[in-house]
């Protein structure tokens, strides 16, 4: 069904069928329900939060010995975020939040070559979104710092072709 055909359908309900047909759709639908506590008590500290627990644990484990430095449970928190509208500013800040995590947790720990293309990519796309949104400056001390830890890895052209693609 297309949105034209869906709009035409809604304006000829009855209010009182349009409330029923919303209150299924929350009830069937988790989706539906995490977007509607979102909207009408859009509490973005606690997401965040929960979050950057979830994410250092990944990193910095306290119930088990090894770490699994997933970056895809970040990826899916910043998906999430994307989808219920919250603010640029939060989700960058979450995405350079990650990337200091990362950073911290390769000081500390020799890696392999496949987890600094990882922390590359992240690194792009982090600028990229923070380039995209005009809030480079916020996180310049950020930039700046992986940028220049980077300069000993492998992958360290990579890094500097990132950094080069939001000057331009």
């Amino acid at each position: 069904m297309s949105k034209k055909l869906l709009q035409k359908h809604l304006v000829e309900l009855q209010k009182e069928h349009l409330e029923i047909m919303v209150l299924d759709l929350y009830d069937k639908f988790p989706e539906v329900k995490t977007y509607f506590n979102f909207v009408f008590n859009p509490n973005e500290n606690k997401l965040l939060e929960q979050a950057r627990v979830k994410v250092a644990n990944e990193f910095f484990p306290l119930k088990r010995k090894r770490p699994k430095a997933r970056r895809s449970v970040a990826q899916k928190y910043i998906k999430h975020f994307k989808t219920l509208g919250m603010s640029p500013e939060l989700i960058a800040e979450f995405m350079w939040y990650n990337i200091g995590l990362m950073h911290t947790f390769c000081e500390e720990k020799p890696q392999r070559l496949p987890f600094f293309k990882s922390f590359c990519n992240f690194y792009k796309e982090a600028l990229q979104f923070a380039s995209y949104h005009q809030i480079i400056p916020l996180y310049k001390t950020q930039i700046l710092a992986v940028y220049t830890a980077s300069k000993d890895w492998e992958n360290a052209y990579d890094f500097e072709m990132s950094l080069q693609t939001i000057e331009d």
